[in-house]
């Protein structure tokens, strides 16, 4: 059985499914670093290097805008404390990967040291998979 995820909410219009999810894993490490530096965001980009890896600022340290797409809201926090969380794209990533569901997923290793989980020798990926149903295009 798979280990347990949060999905996201559903942000895209017309959409009734989460495209990103957290592990559990990913879900502890974004409690201990919104401990450490208050709301958090993550921001994935296109590119190679760290480029291709999920990027963790604090929120707003980030400026989106009209080349970013909202792929979906996470409440990392406990029911009568909410820690909002949300998951942006570069638009030119999203056609790339818009035919894909996404997973925030933790392994041992320095992320980015743009990127907040650099100092906690751990760091973000993405875990793809697949979707087998058309889905539109923000």
């Amino acid at each position: 059985m798979d280990a347990p995820r949060l999905d996201a909410a559903v942000t895209l219009s017309g959409e009734d499914f989460s495209r990103v999810a957290l592990t559990a894993a990913a879900v502890e490490l974004l409690k201990k670093l919104w401990d450490q530096h208050g709301p958090l965001m993550f921001h994935q980009s296109g590119g190679c290097c760290d480029g291709s890896s999920p990027m963790c600022y604090p929120a707003g340290e980030f400026l989106t805008g009209d080349s970013d797409v909202l792929l979906g809201r996470f409440d990392i926090g406990a029911e009568d404390c909410p820690q909002p969380l949300e998951f942006w794209m570069s638009r030119e990533q999203f056609d790339y990967w818009s035919h894909t569901h996404l997973t925030v997923d933790v392994v041992p290793g320095r992320g980015s040291g743009f990127s907040v989980e650099s100092p906690e020798g751990k760091r973000f990926l993405i875990r793809s998979t697949l979707m087998d149903w058309n889905v539109p295009k923000p």
